[in-house]
């Protein structure tokens, strides 16, 4: 069980803050039933989920996890699709974000770059793709190495240069 105050990644929403641990306040609810009520670091509003729900939940890495991945990032093969089992390229990257990896992220994000840059033009849907992966995987970098979510990048390129 998770404790108020403390950060966790939840499911595909990224980092979120245990906020409390009580039963949900609307007529109907079981007032026996233990919800975590999360904030998400990004963007806004609440979410509830049972205590034992079963939602993908899990503690946000170490500092020293987090600096182990920068310095893979240069090493993380771009994610691009070219599986004729995916009729649909976003359904690719719907796939890679239930990894709840971050090394998936990476990919995800190197791999729409790759995308933008051969296409010379940019999709609203590949731009909100990466601003989701980056939100995630900034998000939970930023916690590990206590710096505002809008130095991420700019610490990734100094300590690896540009990924």
């Amino acid at each position: 069980m998770y404790s108020i105050g403390e950060k966790i990644i939840y499911g595909e929403n990224g980092v979120c803050t245990v906020e409390k641990i009580a039963p949900l306040e609307m007529s109907g609810a079981a007032k026996d039933k233990l919800y975590y009520h999360l904030t998400p670091l990004v963007g806004s509003g609440i979410y509830f989920t049972p205590v034992d729900s079963g939602a993908y939940m899990r503690p946000i890495i170490s500092r020293e996890e987090a600096e182990a991945l920068i310095d893979a990032m240069p090493q993380i093969a771009p994610a691009i699709c070219y599986d004729s089992r995916f009729n649909h390229v976003d359904a690719f990257y719907r796939e890679l974000f239930k990894q709840h990896s971050n090394e998936a992220l990476v990919a995800v994000i190197k791999g729409l770059r790759c995308r933008m840059a051969e296409k010379k033009t940019r999709s609203s849907r590949a731009e909100a793709t990466m601003k989701r992966a980056k939100d995630i995987l900034h998000g939970e970098l930023s916690v590990a190495l206590d710096i505002d979510i809008r130095q991420v990048e700019d610490y990734i390129v100094e300590r690896v240069g540009a990924v």
